[in-house]
């Protein structure tokens, strides 16, 4: 089972969370923290075994921490996620694929796309997909649209995979910190559309790949974890591209692996990562 904590930072409270799992006979498996000095907050990410009351645990954890200490005791092991999408395929077949042999660490409720193109991978695989196209209305028009069909299925994650549409401050209120999306660019350069093409102008010498939280600030929200590949001046901008579109599905599976243990904490525009 895991348990994650953040608060203010304080002399003891590793003893204090130690004494109150031993408090209960449960056996501590790992544990990892960090404090964060400057903001004076402590992180942590507790694998325990023999925990018998959760609830318990969670209620007994935060008298004994800060004021204000977030506390989760085994949050869902498996999460609900929906996928959203336009054309490229590449991170919606990884999706796809481990969520069938069930490596994914969360179940895909369903795909909704802004295009018809990835309809049928989606259903080979027996997902339900909804398409609900942006055009001939209104950024809110299109968004409550997309709100109706997510809503029922409850997700406790929305992942754009390669979804090529800028939400509103609005809609992302709604889902706070719970939209993972790929960026093809190593955050903060190249911020926006047509990553490559600029990257390929400005002869870099490495492409990356950015998952990350979204927020209102486009392509500013917290990073959850970049990859990075080698290029040359041989590299036309369509071998960038290729390349890339590897190193992106790549990139994304590992924040969604991440995100899925809890092994990310989210501060400040910053995240925490217990790799």
């Amino acid at each position: 089972m895991v348990i994650v904590i953040q608060c203010t930072d304080g002399v003891g409270l590793v003893a204090a969370i130690s004494k109150v799992l031993a408090n209960e006979e449960c056996n501590i498996v790992s544990m990892r923290e960090h404090v964060d000095q400057e903001e004076n907050k402590f992180f942590a990410r507790i694998v325990a075994e023999n925990v018998t009351d959760p609830v318990g645990i969670e209620e007994r954890l935060t008298k004994v921490l800060p004021a204000n200490a977030i506390v989760k005791v085994n949050p869902l092991p498996e999460k609900n996620i929906v996928v959203l999408v336009t054309r490229e395929y590449h991170c919606l077949s990884d999706i796809l694929t481990r969520n069938h042999f069930k490596t994914l660490g969360a179940k895909v409720k369903c795909v909704i796309g802004n295009h018809p193109d990835l309809m049928n991978i989606t259903k080979r695989f027996d997902i339900p997909f909804h398409l609900v196209s942006h055009e001939n209305k209104s950024r809110e028009t299109f968004e409550n649209d997309l709100m109706q069909l997510i809503s029922p299925y409850k997700p406790d994650y929305l992942v754009l995979a390669k979804f090529m549409r800028i939400l509103s401050p609005g809609f992302i209120s709604a889902f706070n910190m719970k939209i993972i999306n790929i960026h093809h660019s190593f955050l903060p350069a190249f911020t926006g559309a047509n990553p490559y093409r600029k990257a390929y102008i400005r002869g870099v010498k490495i492409i990356g790949a950015t998952a990350h939280f979204v927020t209102s600030d486009l392509d500013e929200g917290p990073i959850i974890t970049q990859q990075i590949i080698p290029v040359n001046h041989s590299f036309t901008l369509q071998d960038m591209v290729k390349a890339g579109r590897e190193n992106e599905t790549a990139a994304l599976a590992k924040a969604m692996q991440l995100v899925f243990e809890d092994r990310v904490f989210v501060y400040n525009n910053k995240t925490v990562v217990f790799d």
